[in-house]
């Protein structure tokens, strides 16, 4: 059967003005939705926006940072290997509020035992006195803003094993006794560049008869 002209799309309404007044309210429901969506004034995502900042104001919330909490980060970082509290410190700097919220929290991981700089400094120089000497290991452990007092112990154990240390390092890279003046002053420059002093290094090489070093 087929309908009069008009009514083909819409074969339950009888009359077409009726038919016109619903497309329109079709059109206009459509276009109030799509502002809407797209954050248009009087959209309801506007709406929702304004709504939940004015909430925020009200409650005196602050918009809070993306990811883990700094205490999280902080904790992966001490789960992979020890840090001293001036080297945590500044990796946690970039994702807190403040310099207050970083010193909190590293009081606390401190108080639970979480971070420790006796700790950090025993690690250090385990991982390093095999390599260098101990002018290069006190060093660091300087630059990690660990002071005199806290690294006396560890200079005092350097210095019981320096020689044999450097006797390792030395046989490792040459083995062998320089034979001429500028064997010695390569060998000299390498174990110096490592941290050992001029005494270990005269036990170890000797005193070169022409002096050149």
């Amino acid at each position: 059967m087929i309908l009069p002209g008009g009514f083909d799309d819409e074969p339950f309404e009888t009359d077409p003005q009726e038919v016109q007044e619903r497309r329109q309210r079709r059109r206009s429901n459509a276009a109030a939705l799509s502002a809407g969506q797209q954050g248009q004034p009087g959209g309801d995502a506007e709406f929702e926006s304004d709504f939940a900042a004015d909430d925020k104001v009200a409650t005196g919330a602050s918009p809070k940072r993306a990811g883990p909490s700094l205490k999280a980060r902080a904790l992966n970082y001490l789960s992979r290997r020890e840090y001293s509290r001036l080297e945590l410190g500044r990796k946690l700097a970039a994702h807190a509020d403040s310099p207050e919220q970083v010193a909190s929290l590293l009081d606390e991981l401190a108080a639970q035992k979480w971070l420790s700089d006796e700790r950090f400094a025993q690690s250090l120089v385990n991982r390093r006195s095999a390599r260098v000497g101990a002018r290069v290991i006190l060093q660091e452990l300087r630059q990690h803003g660990l002071d005199a007092g806290q690294t006396d112990i560890i200079k005092e154990e350097l210095a019981a094993t320096e020689l044999e240390r450097a006797k390792q390092v030395w046989a490792k890279k040459f083995n062998a006794p320089p034979e001429d003046a500028r064997a010695y002053a390569k060998q000299y420059r390498f174990m110096a560049s490592r941290g050992f002093s001029s005494r270990i290094l005269q036990q170890i090489l000797g005193e070169w008869e022409d002096g050149a070093v």
